[in-house]
């Protein structure tokens, strides 16, 4: 098996191990920022350790090393043309400490992930940044990155309190540990007193004392954070906060402790529509005063956006006036009481603004989920209507919150001027506004229009309102040119003091944060070549939202590096070597290693599919012979179904159930023995068609149920008749199979042959659609329910469209309220499938695992565990590595049940983790049984 390195993994001046092979240079040359940067080596460091090796070797040798993680920066601060250390992979991890007051966190660990660690606790880390979900913390602090309700109290620089950093000297430093300054003393004297020195100058100029105050009065990440001098005394306390926004230019961090914050018990949002900008910006002064935790700013363009492309999204929101603009407001509260309170002021002060639809808050908590997912995927929703071809930029900049009215109004003028679309956003209650920019740099005069925009910003930032020309974002490289002019010669020159204190040979990112170069924002811009268009990729912003949740993010290359590898493949002529290495390694970065799970579709703001993209690769993979094959196989599935049963009874191959570990409890936790009944299909069928007194539904067990134990199908029919909601299992459903192991597989007309059929067989059970459908993996559910554009005949989308098809977890959550539960199990792990998640079917699946056992876990990083069909027999090291942070997560715990919905997910779950898996429905069933239907249920009304 070709693994990722293959053949070119060196040792990097030993033990960190560095990728010189074409692909890896490719897939790190981009991130969401405007740059292509093309590093030498790219260093896969395990420990701070390593990474001061790669310090020394570039040191040493006069090559740059920049630090890059989550590569959400959007101005350039994670690229490098020397050694590009990568601390993602093998820098993660959340401790609790102070019962959840404070976390200690490493810099690969992602920001969502670690607020999920501490949610348990009522707490979360105070930045909270629209890419909560993709960010890491280490790049979180190092751009001091902001959010929607952090404001200049809760972000990192506030609520960070200890570090561990190595310095490019190699000296490493905890700072919370005893002797820590004197250590840092002798470590690095001339540092030591470097920072002194600066001190006391700042201090002795109170001119500029007062005006470093008063810049970071509002959200201000332009330069380095100057007010450390002001803020602390000690030497080594002055340089742990100046690490805070320092863009990986002073030091590596390598851990962060942080001071967490409450979270609201409860919350409630609202979006409130307005004519325009000028009229939604009149009340944000008010609404803040009166509580609101945050107030964000958007334009009709990216809600509209979001209703053609984001699953759930409102549909009202086509018919928006494009100039019309949108605040949505959230306020948070001790209980009801207090909520209400703070709604009803809210609606008073609204009351007296002209608003266009009908203001409404809501505590649902999809809702809420559903409105900040639109607000947090705002840079790609823009970028959706971006024009082909042009980049997109992403800028932020701050005003005094009180003028931001005015502010946004000259920046739309600005914006229209230059040939800009002049929307603006942003966290409209800090006074931070954010805009993009769409340039085509492969155009001369587009990059002039670029260039005079930016001067005319930065007069207007500057000049009219001393303002921030970075709030949030960190300076990066297209800011960096621009630091003297926000803060002057002498300040400016301090920082260049600072810079030469801490990294004395310029080894660490040099041009990001400071640059005598006044063009360096102009150069390694990035181009959009055109591409296949194949589920959406084209539409791209290489924004990373996918990333976290692809099973084969820490395997071979992410959704964002499928899509930056095909874009280098366009732009290079045809046949060149670099070509030629990039179609060769793709085969299985790519190819032969997505899960085509379709995770990185709901991630994605724009709902890009990068698995349909694979999917067609493999179509364009297949020659006829193995098409005539495949469509061979799927009309003689029956039989391929009994020979793999067969082939399971005497041993078979890797698919068998996990054994259980010893010492683990076994199905019968809860009440009895083994399985209730027989679990071979046909010995469970009740003939169709069924009294109507009778089947509440019918029942269509998946091929992988059938083909392996049964688990669930003996379980399902039992817990509905005993609900009082029997189903039917037709007695020819032996063959059936919706069509998803050809589908993700690229044989087309396989795929629409069993597509088609399922649909046929399901109308007819159903009897057209009378009764609802119950599908018993979640993965089948879905390719049943939502099958690709084009599949289907024209007959077949009519008759899908008048049934109804239930997975078994919402017929589970149907079938609760009229079973008894007897005694709960003491606790249980489930693992929400890729397929749920995409069903919505998530919060379902954690409803009824509560309601079963008395406390349930859901480890933070639980996402597609890569099974993906078959992958987990052809690609192990897939599955592998994808249930691998979630297996680590479970290691050391104990569990009364381990519970999912879908078979294949629950063998990869339990060769991760030993434990022993099985379908939700199994533990509903084992837990009411000796129990009659509640009053009310079918069965007691029929009787």
């Amino acid at each position: 098996m070709r693994h990722r390195c293959a053949g070119t993994s060196r040792r990097f001046s030993a033990p960190t191990a560095s990728s010189h092979r074409v692909s890896d240079l490719v897939a790190y040359a981009s991130d969401a920022s405007p740059y292509r940067l093309f590093p030498r080596a790219v260093v896969e460091a395990r420990d701070a350790d390593d990474v001061a090796k790669a310090l020394r070797f570039g040191r040493e040798r006069g090559i740059p090393v920049t630090f890059r993680a989550g590569g959400t920066s959007l101005n350039g601060q994670g690229q490098s043309d020397g050694i590009l250390v990568d601390v993602r992979k093998n820098f993660g991890g959340v401790r609790v400490e102070d019962d959840g007051a404070r976390a200690r966190v490493k810099p690969g660990t992602i920001l969502g992930h670690a607020n999920r660690v501490l949610a348990p606790h009522g707490r979360k880390l105070g930045p909270d940044p629209a890419s909560t979900d993709v960010c890491t913390v280490g790049g979180v602090v190092a751009n001091n990155s902001g959010g929607m309700r952090c404001g200049v109290t809760k972000d990192s620089y506030s609520t960070v309190r200890e570090l561990t950093f190595v310095l490019p000297s190699g000296t490493k430093i905890d700072t919370g540990a005893p002797g820590a300054a004197e250590t840092f003393a002798a470590a690095e004297p001339e540092l030591v007193a470097g920072l002194e020195a600066i001190r006391d100058e700042i201090r002795a100029d109170a001119e500029l004392a007062d005006r470093i105050r008063r810049k970071f009065a509002i959200k201000n990440t332009t330069g380095y954070r100057l007010c450390a001098f002001l803020d602390a005394d000690e030497p080594l306390e002055i340089f742990r906060r100046l690490l805070v926004g320092s863009e990986g230019t002073l030091a590596f961090i390598a851990e962060v402790v942080y001071e967490t914050v409450a979270v609201p018990p409860l919350t409630t949002t609202a979006w409130i529509h307005f004519p325009g900008v000028e009229e939604a910006i009149a009340p944000v002064p008010d609404l803040v005063a009166s509580g609101a935790t945050a107030v964000e700013l958007m334009v009709a363009p990216a809600l509209i956006t979001a209703a053609w492309n984001m699953v759930g999204a409102p549909q009202e929101w086509k018919e928006l006036p494009p100039e019309s603009a949108v605040l949505l407001v959230e306020f948070g509260g001790a209980d009801e009481g207090d909520l209400a309170a703070q709604v009803l002021r809210a609606e008073a002060i609204l009351g007296s603004h002209e608003t266009i639809r009908p203001i409404a808050f809501t505590q649902e908590l999809e809702e809420i989920e559903l409105a900040w997912r639109v607000r947090e995927g705002l840079h790609g929703l823009i970028g959706r209507v971006r024009p082909e071809g042009t980049a997109l930029i992403v800028e932020d900049v701050c005003v005094p919150p009180e003028r931001i009215a005015e502010g946004a109004k000259d920046l739309q003028a600005l914006l229209g001027q230059h040939g800009f679309l002049p929307g603006v956003a942003g966290h409209a209650s800090a006074g931070n506004l954010h805009f993009m920019l769409t340039p085509d740099f492969a155009k001369q005069e587009d990059l002039e229009r670029y260039e005079a925009f930016m001067g005319g910003l930065v007069e207007l930032v500057v000049e009219k309102y001393d303002g921030s020309l970075k709030a949030e974002h960190g300076t990066g490289v297209n800011m960096a040119p621009y630091v003297e002019r926000e803060w002057g010669e002498k300040a400016t020159e301090l920082m260049w003091r600072l810079k030469r204190l801490a990294d004395p040979d310029g080894v660490l990112s040099p041009g990001v944060v400071l640059s005598r170069d006044p063009g360096i924002h102009l150069r390694n811009l990035k181009t959009t070549p055109a591409i296949e268009d194949w589920g959406g990729v084209s539409t791209c912003v290489e924004c990373g939202f996918c990333e976290p949740v692809c099973p084969s993010r820490h395997l071979t290359t992410t959704p964002r590096q499928r899509i930056v590898l095909r874009r280098e493949m366009a732009r290079q002529p045809e046949g060149s070597p670099v070509q030629r290495a990039l179609l060769d390694e793709y085969e299985y970065d790519a190819v032969e290693t997505c899960a085509t799970d379709g995770s990185c579709q709901l991630a994605c703001p724009l709902g890009i599919d990068t698995g349909r993209m694979v999917k067609e690769l493999r179509v364009a993979q297949h020659g006829e012979r193995a098409e005539r094959a495949a469509l061979a196989a799927a009309k003689r599935w029956g039989a391929v179904e009994k020979l793999s049963r067969v082939g399971l009874r005497v041993g078979g191959p890797l698919l068998r159930r996990t054994k259980r570990g010893a010492g683990l409890p076994g199905p019968g936790v809860g009440g009895g023995g083994g399985d209730p009944l027989p679990t071979k299909a046909g010995r469970v069928g009740r003939g169709l068609p069924p009294p109507p007194d009778e089947a509440a539904a019918i029942y269509v067990p998946s091929c992988t149920n059938r083909i392996f134990d049964g688990n669930p199908i003996a379980a399902l029919v039992e817990v509905s008749a005993r609900a009082g909601m029997p189903v039917a299992v037709p007695d020819e459903v032996e063959g059936s199979c919706c069509g998803l192991p050809w589908s993700s597989k690229g044989f087309d007309a396989a795929h629409r042959h069993k597509a088609n059929e399922m649909v046929e067989k399901l109308w007819r059970w159903s009897e057209e659609g009378g009764l609802p459908v119950v599908i018993d993996a979640a993965s089948c559910t879905g390719a049943i329910a939502d099958p690709a554009e084009g599949v289907l005949s024209e007959k077949n989308v009519e008759r899908l469209g008048r049934m109804e098809i239930v997975d078994s977890v919402a017929w589970a959550l149907r079938l609760l309220p009229h079973l008894e539960i007897g005694e709960k199990v003491g606790s249980a792990t489930a693992h929400p499938t890729c397929a749920t998640r995409r069903m919505g079917l998530a919060h379902p699946l954690k409803a009824i695992a509560e309601a079963l056992a008395d406390e349930v876990y859901i480890a933070p990083s639980a996402t597609c565990c890569g099974f993906a069909g078959d992958r987990g027999i052809t690609h192990p090291e897939l599955t592998a590595s994808a249930t691998r942070p979630q297996a680590e997560q479970l290691a050391g715990r104990r569990f009364d049940a381990y519970l999912s919905s879908n078979r294949t997910c629950e063998i990869a779950m339990e060769r991760a983790t030993g434990a022993p898996y099985e379908s939700v429905v199994c533990l509903l069933e084992r837990l009411s049984r000796g129990f009659k239907p509640r009053p009310g249920s079918l069965r007691s009304r029929s009787r």
